[in-house]
């Protein structure tokens, strides 16, 4: 890349969206020494990247027509350990990363039957998972229920608290120097020469205002479609996916050992005893309800499975929107105009591929090198 910018000392990186991209991305940015500002809507953390599971799969979570994006989250995950190691180091803080492995189960026969075609699938890909009947299930993990028929073992995928994940990035950032604007609502964006600049409500005031930037990195998730100033007026199509879910504090002697993923519902555990179980995909718009529909329909697909949350406490139910694009897949790359980054719409992916995403953004923003992991998503396949 040959492009010209202005110096990031006098005019920062600004990133557009404080959740687990906008925050990842931030991060190894002021490691490698650049002036960054966050703008953030809410307060960083909050709505997809809360109301997750902080499940780090690819296995288990990615289909048959999803190829490209299954070996996206197969290359993220490779290098989840060590960034979680750089980061539990620099900010201080336990992400409660666990490598306990996930348990893809079926309940009745129509389930066995995709879930063998899934299987299949994966052995074709070379990922290591096994078969198992349901006996084999049961002894792997006994809170599963006695209906299981099946089961498919997949020990590469592990699992993160979310919600650590976030706070830790948070820490991480202002540590290394960035600044974390919160309840700014950012509007448009000018990207042409001289300065780019990011025109937002300020909170206090009410009034529009600016900051003149280096670059843009917009990571605003399921708001990337409200701002303005995308050049040629054309900017990625991104709508929110409503998405309830749970969180649990458990009692002895239940005692879950992996993620278990089933039909219409997911476990995953945290050492501490908490357990989420989720989620809804509602294609509601914006309605941050809670509703009863929902923590029903997650209940009901979770029981079936595990018949022992049931006398499990209640702590919290959250709301969360998906960021989703037109093919689901996300959008990594420079626009048209390379002053502006995206790193947009993933979906249900964001946790696992949030650290494939901030390392091609560290590379291609601080480097100016082609990253060609993430080639397949770049925002011109629209």
């Amino acid at each position: 890349m040959s492009q010209s910018y202005p110096s990031s000392a006098s005019h920062p990186i600004v990133v557009v969206g404080g959740g687990v991209i906008g925050l990842s991305i931030a991060w190894r940015l002021v490691r490698r020494g650049e002036s960054v500002v966050i703008l953030e809507r809410d307060t960083v953390g909050q709505s997809a990247s809360r109301a997750a599971a902080g499940m780090l799969a690819a296995a288990a979570e990615v289909g048959f027509e999803e190829p490209e994006l299954y070996d996206l989250c197969r290359a993220s995950l490779q290098e989840w350990p060590g960034f979680a190691a750089e980061l539990e180091s620099e900010s201080g803080a336990a992400l409660d990363y666990r490598s306990f492995g996930t348990l893809v189960v079926a309940d009745d026969r129509d389930a066995a039957e995709a879930l063998r075609r899934g299987y299949r699938f994966q052995k074709e890909q070379g990922y290591p998972v096994t078969w198992l009947d349901g006996a084999e299930a049961l002894e792997v993990e006994p809170m599963l229920s006695p209906r299981i028929v099946a089961a498919v073992s997949v020990p590469e995928d592990h699992a993160v608290d979310n919600r650590a994940l976030t706070q830790a990035l948070a820490t991480a950032v202002r540590q290394g120097g960035g600044v974390i604007r919160e309840g700014v609502n950012v509007i448009g964006m000018d990207a042409d020469p001289p300065t780019p600049i990011v025109q937002f409500v300020n909170p206090a005031t009410g009034e529009t205002e600016q900051i003149e930037a280096s670059r843009i990195v917009v990571a605003a998730g399921a708001w990337t479609s409200a701002l303005s100033g995308w050049p040629s007026g054309n900017g990625p199509s991104i709508r929110p996916v409503k998405g309830q879910i749970l969180e649990l504090k458990t009692r002895a002697p239940f005692d879950l050992r992996h993620v278990v993923r089933g039909p219409h519902a997911y476990l995953v555990p945290r050492s501490d005893g908490r357990l989420i179980v989720g989620a809804t995909s509602e294609e509601m718009g914006f309605d941050g309800r809670m509703t009863v529909g929902g923590v029903y329909a997650v209940m009901d697909g979770a029981w079936e499975i595990v018949p022992g949350i049931l006398d499990q406490d209640l702590l919290s139910i959250d709301v969360g929107f998906r960021p989703a694009s037109v093919d689901h897949q996300p959008i990594i790359g420079f626009t048209s105009n390379p002053r502006i980054f995206i790193a947009t719409g993933h979906y249900r992916h964001g946790i696992v591929l949030s650290v494939i995403t901030a390392l091609a953004a560290e590379r291609m923003l601080v480097d100016e090198e082609i990253e060609p992991r993430v080639a397949a998503f770049a925002p011109d396949r629209f």
